[in-house]
């Protein structure tokens, strides 16, 4: 669902990031950017670095700078409230994109644009299981353990193993989502001796380190299936391959197109619904190229 605007005044976004360096969350930002000048929006981009705190201190400077709508893409989703607060108090409407905050109810002029994460575990394992055949010892590879994507789709793939009693989860730790700790946390896992059958992380990046460490150590990919989430094309690349099992595609042109036209309808003051869903989509061998220009 695309919400479509129009800009008929000069409209000022700032936008906070939780992270730069992230491939999925690059691709996030790029988008926004492109969707702002397409729209003759004027559109600045902030850093948090993975910190809450200077998150919050950049949302404050926003309100300070009194733009007319602000987009944050949460370090924490635990810890919104008082980006918020802050948003709120000051009238600027905020929309939230990608990692959905933990506040149980929004105020007025408060929105957010992603995708239900639980849904990405719950079609990553069932296509794991399948390869698996039902069987075997898997590890989870844990995103950041701030991030509500580490917590839903880590109960997704919880909520499919019920239906698998003979899938047995020997390890799981977070690398946070990030490729080189998680080369590091699967060359670990090997060197201990960890009998593995299964990946599943909670994004690609740390599926491509798990890859890696495995190539390392002489581990074919047609032995130990791994899982990730995104369908960044790093990963896509890696299934050309045949190195990536299956990967689930994480719309991050619709999310950042979404939150761009949402915060312009909050900003002209048009009605819009709180919360805009982007559905996950399962990316398999057979399907992959389907996503290759995505």
């Amino acid at each position: 669902m695309i919400l479509m605007a129009t800009p008929a005044f000069a409209t000022n976004i700032g936008v906070s990031m939780a992270l730069f360096d992230d491939n999925f969350l690059t691709i996030l930002r790029n988008t926004m950017g492109e969707r702002a000048k397409q729209l003759g929006v004027n559109i600045q981009f902030q850093d948090a670095q993975a910190d809450i705190g200077r998150q919050l201190s950049q949302v404050q400077n926003f309100v300070s700078q009194k733009v007319d709508a602000i987009i944050v893409n949460p370090a924490d989703t635990s810890a919104t409230k008082n980006i918020t607060e802050a948003a709120s108090k000051a009238g600027i409407p905020l929309v939230y994109v990608n990692r959905k905050p933990d506040e149980k109810t929004l105020p007025p002029k408060v929105g957010f644009v992603g995708s239900d994460e639980v849904q990405a575990g719950r079609l990553q394992m069932g296509e794991l299981a399948k390869l698996l055949n039902g069987k075997g010892n898997l590890v989870i590879m844990l995103g950041e353990l701030a991030s509500n994507g580490t917590t839903g789709r880590t109960a997704g793939v919880k909520e499919v193993l019920k239906k698998y009693p003979d899938i047995k989860i020997v390890e799981e730790q977070t690398a946070n989502f990030q490729r080189n700790q998680a080369i590091d946390l699967m060359n670990n896992w090997i060197s201990k001796g960890t009998k593995i059958d299964g990946v599943a992380a909670n994004n690609d990046e740390m599926a491509l380190g798990a890859l890696i460490a495995m190539h390392q150590a002489g581990i074919s990919p047609q032995k130990v299936f791994v899982g990730g989430v995104d369908a960044t094309p790093d990963a896509l690349a890696a299934m050309q391959k045949g190195d990536l099992a299956v990967t689930v595609f994480q719309n991050a042109k619709g999310q950042a197109n979404g939150a761009v036209d949402l915060a312009l309808k909050f900003a002209k003051g048009e009605q819009a619904d709180q919360y805009v869903w982007i559905p996950f989509e399962l990316v398999t061998q057979q399907n992959y190229k389907d996503y290759l220009n995505r």
